[in-house]
């Protein structure tokens, strides 16, 4: 069974920065994808980033190229992502999910999920 738990959330003001953390748990060898997503209230899960877990390629939503960065550290079995120049936009439930990743912005190919963490950002 695969566990992920999301840290890091927070409240910040626009233009600022948080690092999330998904620590990842469990047998991940049929899950070659990490992605992250978020939902606002009364919006649709969006998927935000992705990273395979084999290479250093990467997927970006165009919202966030630029200003968001996923990476992963095998050691500890962590997947990061950096988020700067916040803007309110921004301000979701943040989530990790494990999974195939194609494509990688579909959340049903996805099999594990984390409960989420809250980012806010004000004006």
């Amino acid at each position: 069974q695969v566990q992920l738990v999301e840290s890091g959330g927070g409240s910040v003001q626009a233009g600022g920065s948080l690092t999330l953390s998904c620590a990842v748990s469990g047998d991940t060898s049929e899950n070659n994808c990490m992605g992250w997503f978020r939902q606002a209230p009364g919006k649709e899960r969006e998927a935000v980033a992705a990273i395979y877990t084999g290479d250093p390629t990467t997927h970006y939503a165009d919202s966030v190229k630029g200003r968001f960065t996923i990476s992963q550290d095998n050691a500890t079995k962590t997947v990061i992502l950096q988020m700067n120049s916040l803007r309110p936009e921004d301000t979701a439930m943040y989530y990790c999910a494990a999974g195939s990743c194609w494509p990688w912005t579909d959340s049903s190919e996805y099999n594990y999920w984390g409960q989420g963490t809250q980012v806010t950002v004000s004006s």
